[in-house]
């Protein structure tokens, strides 16, 4: 039998689990296939060969801040609102922070009013993704394709031509200008 003090305490976390729920919209369990051509939207030539890499956790955590490392490799989430990457406006194109290899360009960046830098469509073949469980419900995962760092999930509620909306990490990811050549990737 549950007593008064459990019972109120259930009863707080089931309100609140709405609130939480919708914070990142709808989910899915697989995207669509992307509906744009690549060559529509890439700013910066891109290479077209992706050599693999293999890291250790100790080399990552080497490489990156404590929260990008907890984002990328342990499936973490940044605060809402907090990347300075929503603020950024310029032509280029946005890159993995651990591998550095290209997946968005500014081009499908725009504002989805989540509070996290958000995109309808990735480069081509530079992001895959997993079914995640974690909430309890189905969400779409997406990761980079080289080093598979977790840059954020994908929902079906985007604006056209794809309809999807990519919710990145901001600490995932690093901005090239299209004015600056992208830098090597990392081996």
């Amino acid at each position: 039998m549950m007593d008064r003090a459990s019972f109120l305490k259930h009863l707080a976390w089931a309100s609140a689990a709405p609130l939480a729920l919708s914070a990142c919209g709808r989910s899915q369990s697989r995207p669509a296939p992307d509906a744009v051509a690549a060559d529509t939207t890439t700013v910066h030539e891109l290479r077209t060969d992706i050599p693999p890499i293999d890291k250790s956790p100790d080399e990552w955590r080497a490489l990156l801040s404590a929260d990008a490392y907890r984002i990328l490799f342990e499936a973490g989430t940044e605060p809402r609102r907090s990347s300075p990457l929503l603020d950024e406006k310029r032509t280029g194109t946005y890159i993995c922070a651990a591998c550095r290899l290209p997946l968005f360009s500014s081009e499908t960046k725009y504002e989805s009013g989540t509070g996290w830098p958000s995109f309808w469509a990735p480069l081509e073949g530079r992001i895959d993704t997993k079914k995640d469980m974690k909430l309890g419900y189905p969400r779409t995962e997406y990761h980079c394709v080289r080093c598979e760092g977790h840059q954020g999930h994908v929902f079906e509620d985007g604006p056209e031509p794809t309809g999807l909306r990519y919710c990145n990490n901001g600490l995932a990811l690093s901005f090239v200008p299209a004015e600056e050549s992208l830098p090597p990737l990392r081996t």
